[in-house]
């Protein structure tokens, strides 16, 4: 298994990591179910509103990355909340190449890791429940499920 170094990532890798997150999420994202039971909203497919969503998380969250060798293959997101120590992993994606291999358990420590430098003393994070990979990692690293939720969707 390669050894992941940890870092800030720099706003020039922004496309990059676009890229990756949106490859490592393609299976998985409820939007994409969104769009074959309703398809695009108001013209924007799962893809393009991934896209403005990332803007969003690149604009206000931590972005932090896996590298190995030089080479990004996982990334996390989130936010840190001073007041409470709590620290809300977003995101944590994979590169598709790399998945199964024990690289995702990594990022989700050095993300840890950084919240505890933050002064982070918890931490949480939402995953669906269909993304059995991941559930099966969270709760072999200790993670406790407190509660579950349904995504719900009307056309108005």
């Amino acid at each position: 298994m390669e050894k992941l170094r940890f870092r800030l990532a720099d706003p020039a890798e922004y496309p990059a990591l676009r890229n990756l997150i949106l490859e490592s999420f393609a299976p998985i994202t409820w939007f994409r179910q969104l769009d074959e039971q309703f398809g695009p909203l108001n013209g924007l497919d799962w893809r393009a509103r991934w896209q403005r969503r990332l803007d969003d998380v690149f604009r206000t969250q931590i972005i932090l990355v896996g590298e190995s060798g030089g080479v990004i293959l996982a990334a996390a997101t989130g936010t840190a909340d001073v007041a409470s120590s709590l620290g809300f992993i977003d995101l944590l994606a994979v590169d598709i190449r790399h998945q199964g291999g024990g690289i995702g358990r990594q990022m989700l420590e050095g993300m840890l890791a950084h919240f505890r430098s933050l002064g982070m003393e918890h931490a949480n994070l939402e995953c669906l429940s269909g993304n059995e990979r991941a559930n099966r990692l969270y709760l072999s690293a200790g993670w406790t499920l407190v509660t579950s939720s349904h995504k719900w969707f009307i056309r108005l």
